[in-house]
Formats: C-alpha cells, structure tokens, sequence
C-alpha cells in the first residue's frame, strides 16, 4: 500500500502500511488502523513528529536531475515536474510514525458497511479547490473513474477489485468493493486523488501540459521554466492548513526545484549555495563530495536519520521477456559476476549493506529456513517452486578469504553449460544457435556507470558481453515504459505491509501492460496466488508469514541480482533550516521543516562576504 498522497507521482512513492477503520464507537472513521488501536485518538491536534508552532516564511530549493516536460503527473506520458504532488490532495493523509494508520483530510470521516463490501467517505464542507470551488462527491467519483480509465496502470491493477464509486448524499461517495476478503481496499480508496470535474470538462487530462493544473493542496504552481526549474508558493488560504494531520507542515512559503543535467554538476551547485536541501544516495559523494568551506565553517551540516522502513531492493534487473534471461540457472550465474565486497570497499567507503531480500531492514524479510504458517504457505506449491525455497535461507554470492571471485566466476561457467552455453573462439555462445551471449545495460545516471563498469569486467571474464548505454531522463523512462531494456539498475520500494501494488510489481497480468511497475516481466502462476493471499490476510502475524513466502519465491527466482542499501536518509542542508526534534520512524517528512529568520539572515551575510568561496 501506497504511502503519502497518491499513487502515480513519481516522486510521492515512499510507501505505507495498509490500513482499515478502527471501531472507534462515536467517533468512528475520524481514522484508520488495520490490525492494531490508533495511536491518536479523535482529539488529536497534531502528529507528535511535527512542531505545531513551527514559523511559516522563508523558501526551500532542490535539485532535481535531468528535465520535466508535463506537470500532469496522472498519465503515462511525459516526465512530471518534481514537487508536483505537493498542490492535490486525497481523501485520507498517512501517518508516518505508525506502521498501519491514516486520519482524515478531504474526507472528514468514513464508515465501512458491516458487510465489508462497501466504504462511505463523507467529505468535509470547507474542502476547496485553488479557485474556491468546493470539492464535491461528484468530483472524487470523476477522478476515480478517470484515473482506472485514462491513467497509469497502476491504478488500474491497484483498485482492480473496486466495482464502482457512487454519490450518496451531499457530501458522500460511497465505494462498493468486488469483494469483502480484500482488506485494503476501504483505505487504498482514500489515497485517491480529488481532482476537478469542471476544470477537466475544458482539459484534457489524457495529455501532457505545462499550464499549471487546477490543485487543493497546500501549494500551487507559482513558475515554470520547462526543462529548467519550477516554483511552487504556499496557498495563504488553504483550506486544510489547521487539520490535525498539517498542522507544523507546509512551513515555507515557497519551494522551488531546479533541474541538472549531471549529479556531479548538481553536487557543486549545492556546494555553491545554489540550491539548499539535498538528499544523498551516493556513498562516494557522502564520503567525500561534501567538503568545502561551507562545511567546514559549519554552515552545511550532514545528518543521518534513521528508519524503519523496508528498504528498496534495487540490483541489476532481468529483462524476461528475452529469451537470452528465461533460464533460471542463467540468472544465478550472472550474479556470480557482482562482487559486492569489493565494491563496498573501494567505491563505497564501507557504508553499505548487501541486499538479499525484497523487503530488508524490517521484519517483512525472509530469513532462515520457513516454518510454522510460512510453511504452510509454500507447501501446496512444492514442484512448482524451487527446492531452496523450503530447504535453504537464500543468500548472494559472498567473497571472502575462503571463497574468492574466481571460485564464483568457476560455478557461473558451471551454471551456464548446464544451461546450454560453451566457449566458442574465447567467448560464450549458445551449443544449439551459436548466439553470443551478449546484452546491454540500459542507466540514465552517470554516478550508476562506476558500479556497472566492474561488474561488466567480471562478465567479460567468463565470456559474456555487456555493454552499457546512458540515456537521458526522458528517452530512459520511454523505453521502462515499453520494457526495451535488456538490463537496467532497477529499484523495488516497498512498504510495511504490502498490498494490492504487490500486482503491478510483480503479477503476470501487469508484465505485458506498458508502463506498468512489472517492468522485470515476470509471470509466474505461484507469484500471483501468493499476492492474492496476501491482499486477504486477517491479521498482521499472517501478512507478515505471507510476505516472507513471497519474499522467499521472488529470491530463489533470481529475477535480478541484489546490490546494496542503507537503513537511513542522508541529509545535507545549509544551515537556515530547523526541523522537530522527533524524527517519524516510517518516512523522512521535509514538510515539517521551517526557516530560521535569523539563521538564514547569516547565512545570506556570510555568502555574500564570499565566506563560502
């Protein structure tokens, strides 16, 4: 389940843990909880990660990399404007200190049916667009329907089990479910974005555009220069400021995001005062790129903020759907080729961990051998699973003294003439075609060439050509769209307890639906009953015992080849900004950041007496 605002953003895609309404007696659907109590009750005035008299004013600049060409964030066309999330707003806002729990924002309240085949949102009367029109039922019905017709496709496999949205009342839409064993579905209909009905009539929202859309969020688009920056200003009005859930956020006026081609030139600008907040997701760059004279003189400051989510699994995606990638035994022999340990070494400083699971750095992972309701799981599939999964905990290709790279480069050899591949005039090629084996790696970030480049050397050893192609943002994203990739660094963000995406990620239907998140292809009939058995879990234990048996099949299936992560944000900022002093465990919220004046008055007298130079 998705968390924060919407799906389809792009850059809105830290995930959440699914949630259903509490019984909370007289005050029931002021929030939501899956398996556990709320930890706000109905009178709460704020998130206790947030400071409710946090001082508005002041501006706050990114960087973002590459370029935009839409601010229609909704379609599969084109590449949003960063930030652009920021001025739509759901029915339902996240809380992110709590694993499973969401509270009211459009939506003042929600019941569901005691058949559990429906949800009733009732909006709140002071709900408005930027216009001042009030968001209505009608509205929320409109979207809903647009976004499963005219949408990214993950919207489409996402509410897939939603039969319909209804007006009831005058200020009530009422979903009605395909079915009551799926438990998300009363809350992941609460993430929908309220977009206008009336603005759309004169819109269309199947195209890109760089005319800024009609939004009822706390920011709106404030400038556009295409391909070079975008400006959002605080809404001084804003309808929703003094809820529970944004009271001590939204604290700058303005937000602007300016656009590079080139992360190292992005990190110099920084460095420069172009720009003010950065985060980092280059251990070289944390290591060592920072150090300038604003740094040492104090006025950059580095932190690193722990947290508690699952992090994402990214490694060298397999593109199946070439035929050269259909062999599992292929897939586990290529991986032989990543030495994980040299690269933490040498071109990480030590700073990361191996990735071997879908969902590490939380409980979610798999470990060990399955038993107990985990293996009750797995047993109706023994034959169509590997063997491992019930017998062996997986792990990646590790090398220490007692078993080396070319102990590993031997086995994948080995793996591979298994597979019907032999050394012909130096090189590897298929016995029966004699294909090479050759493919390309398809990156839109230079920093990715570094980490690549040793691992196709390593290819080379054994006989496999890999050639790496670097394309810009927009040619990358239309080629994920259509899957023409062989391989691709890929990245898999999942959330505390995963849900109905789990079918766009990983199930057949999404594999050939273009611009789906299945982008590795795979199809599989035992993944996609895993995923409908979890969608139906009835209690946390079972979800996390049906997230393990999924997590165990997507291993043993080496669908890519695991590379690294790191259990916390690392965060540069010039030192005009202050922040809460609780950090929430489940997400790294800048909204609940605010200006100090007076910090930010030195700053501007220090820069311009050339102090950082």
């Amino acid at each position: 389940m998705y968390r924060r605002s919407f799906i389809g953003c792009g850059l809105l895609l830290p995930l959440v843990a699914r949630a259903a309404f509490a019984a909370q007696s007289a005050t029931e659907g002021y929030g939501l909880s899956l398996y556990g109590d709320l930890k706000y009750g109905p009178n709460f005035t704020h998130f206790d990660y947030v400071n409710p008299n946090a001082p508005k004013g002041g501006s706050m600049k990114f960087s973002a990399i590459g370029t935009y060409d839409t601010l229609n964030p909704f379609i599969i066309k084109g590449v949003p404007a960063g930030g652009i999330g920021e001025i739509f707003e759901t029915l339902m806002s996240q809380s992110e200190d709590e694993p499973e729990s969401g509270y009211g924002l459009v939506a003042e309240s929600g019941e569901i049916a005691t058949d559990r085949l429906s949800v009733l949102y009732t909006l709140r009367k002071e709900a408005r667009f930027h216009d001042g029109t009030p968001i209505t039922p009608a509205d929320v019905v409109w979207t809903f329907n647009t976004l499963r017709t005219s949408g990214q496709p993950l919207y489409r496999s996402y509410y897939a089990d939603v039969a319909e949205a209804v007006v009831e009342g005058a200020r009530g839409v009422r979903f009605k479910f395909k079915t009551a064993n799926n438990r998300e579905l009363p809350v992941i209909v609460g993430q929908v974005p309220v977009l206008s009905q009336k603005y759309y009539a004169s819109h269309d929202f199947t195209k890109t555009t760089l005319k800024p859309p009609l939004g009822s969020g706390p920011y709106a688009v404030e400038a556009v220069q295409p391909g070079q920056s975008i400006t959002y200003k605080r809404v001084a009005d804003y309808w929703g400021a003094d809820l529970p859930v944004n009271k001590g956020r939204f604290n700058v006026d303005t937000i602007r995001y300016d656009y590079y081609r080139d992360p190292t030139v992005a990190l110099e600008a920084f460095k420069a005062g172009d720009y003010e907040v950065r985060q980092e997701n280059s251990a070289k760059a944390w290591a060592t790129g920072y150090d300038c004279p604003a740094l040492r003189q104090g006025l950059i400051k580095k932190i690193v903020i722990p947290n508690q989510l699952p992090s994402p699994m990214q490694g060298f995606g397999y593109n199946l759907r070439r035929p050269i990638f259909h062999d599992p035994r292929v897939r586990e022999a290529l991986a032989y080729a990543f030495d994980f340990q040299w690269s933490n070494k040498n071109l990480f400083y030590g700073l990361y961990t191996r990735t071997r699971s879908y969902f590490d750095n939380s409980e979610l992972a798999a470990t060990g051998i399955p038993h107990g309701e985990e293996r009750k799981i797995l047993e109706p599939f023994r034959g169509k699973i590997p063997a491992e999964v019930l017998t062996k905990e997986y792990n990646p290709p590790t090398y220490t003294s007692t078993f080396t790279l070319r102990d590993g480069l031997m086995k994948a050899v080995g793996l591979l003439k298994e597979a019907g591949w032999g050394f012909k005039n130096g090189a590897l090629a298929n016995d029966k075609t004699g294909q090479p084996f050759a493919f390309e790696i398809l990156l839109n970030d230079p920093q990715m060439e570094r980490i690549v480049l040793p691992f196709t050397d390593n290819l080379k050893r054994i006989g496999v050509t890999a050639t790496v192609r670097l394309v810009d943002t927009a040619q990358y994203q239309q080629r994920m769209n259509t899957f023409d990739f062989d391989m691709t660094v890929a990245l898999f963000a999942q959330s505390l307890s995963p849900g109905n995406e789990q079918r766009d990620i990983f199930g057949s239907r999404a594999a050939d639906r273009p611009g789906s998140e299945n982008i590795l292809g795979i199809k599989d009939p035992v993944i996609d009953q895993l995923i409908e058995e979890l969608i139906t879990t009835p209690s946390r234990a079972s979800l996390v015992a049906h997230v393990h048996a999924l997590d165990r099949v997507l291993q043993w299936g080496y669908y890519l080849i695991p590379q690294y992560h790191l259990g916390a944000f690392w965060v540069a900022y010039w030192d005009k900004f202050r922040r809460p002093a609780i950090s929430p465990k489940y997400g790294f919220d800048l909204d609940t950041w605010w200006v100090d004046q007076a910090a930010a008055h030195t700053l501007a007298v220090k820069k311009k007496a050339g102090a950082t130079k």
